[in-house]
Parts: structure tokens; sequence; C-alpha cells
């Protein structure tokens, strides 16, 4: 399927840093994709072992906690990248020239904003949970099964602090397209019409045939 948006690219540097960025965000999605699917076959097995044997997977609701942030988080960076978040498509979709670009700028910024406070309170969240003088270097761990909380932890501010660099560089883009009034910015997601959406997946149905 093709995407809503689409993202323009040149052989400036801002488009070679979008570029650059975007494998690190593949991986960081794919990380988040497996982590899905690798919990659809724990809970089958837990709910066989149960239904079966009487014995349901040991630390299975443990298993979910620890993967929650590699779930949540690990692909916002990727999603931002093609402007797949939800917004207000209706209201920014009927805006043109600086007046978008503007808009575009205040809300990436705003997030970029919101995106610094939560690396702070979620790296605080990380270092109480972190220490080298306990065992598996963990101050807590999950009730049943005992599995260390410090890399879930630390996953959170990673993720975050990897969309604040793609945030960076929109804003960039953005605040670059302002002030020269572009037409076609590169490095931001730009909103495709429903014609535009059809003749992109045509074009990819194509290439697949």
């Amino acid at each position: 399927m093709s995407s809503s948006s689409s993202v323009l690219q040149d052989n400036s540097w801002l488009s070679r840093a979008d570029r650059a960025l975007l494998p690190l965000e593949r991986i960081f999605a794919l990380m988040s994709g497996l982590a899905v699917f690798s919990l659809m076959f724990l809970a089958a097995y837990s709910v066989s072992g149960r239904k079966f044997f009487n014995h349901p997977l040991s630390g299975y609701v443990d298993y979910i906690e620890a993967a929650m942030p590699v779930i949540a988080f690990m692909g916002v960076s990727y999603v931002q990248r093609y402007g797949g978040h939800i917004r207000m498509d209706m209201i920014i979709g009927k805006m043109r020239g600086r007046m978008l670009w503007a808009m575009e700028f205040f809300t990436v910024t705003l997030m970029l904003v919101v995106m610094i406070a939560l690396i702070w309170g979620s790296w605080a969240h990380f270092d109480r949970s972190f220490d080298f003088s306990k065992p598996l270097w963990s101050r807590d761990s999950s009730i049943d099964i005992g599995i260390p909380m410090w890399p879930s932890k630390l996953l959170i501010p990673v993720a975050f602090g990897l969309l604040s660099v793609r945030l960076v560089l929109q804003a960039i883009g953005y605040g670059r397209a302002m002030v020269l009034d572009l037409e076609h910015p590169v490095a931001v997601p730009l909103i495709m019409s429903i014609e535009e959406q059809a003749m992109a997946e045509a074009a990819l149905l194509a290439e697949q045939d």
C-alpha cells in the first residue's frame, strides 16, 4: 500500500540527513513488528498450555510488560517520517504556501519540546531502575519471574531520542519551506490527494507485476 504522504529527495544536506536516518528508523520499526509477532506466539503457547496441559506459560504477563516499550515506541520515528501519526489533515490539507509550512513548523516544534521533556522524564525513570552494584544491574524487576526492567525502560528515551532527531530535521525542512516559500520541500511528508494516492498505488502495483 502506498502512503497518504510522500517524502521528496534531492542532493541537499537535509535530504541526505533524512535518508541517513531512515535505515535506523526501519530497524527500530522492524524490532517493534517482531515484538508484536513474538507476543502472538507466546499468547498461542500460553493458551494452548493452559487448555491442553493445565500449565500456561510462566511469566506471560511479565513478557508483555517488558515488550510494551518495544511495541509502543520503537516505530514512532519511522511513522513520523511519513506523516502517519494522527493529525488534522482535513484542516491542514486546505492550507497552501507559507501558511501551511508555518502551521507544520509550529506543530513539529511543539512536538519536539514535548519529546525533550519526555526524554528527560523517561531517562530519570531508567536511572532509578539501573544500578551496576545490583544483581543483573537492576533495582527493580517484574513480579512473576523477575525480569530486569531497566532494558525496557532504556528503550523509551532511546526511541524518543531518535524521534527528536527526526523532528529536528522536519522542523528545518518546514522552516526552510516557509522562508523560501517552496512548493515541494524535501525531507518532510507532503500530503497526497486522493488522485495522487491512487496513481501511486497503481504505479506500485505495476512495479510488482
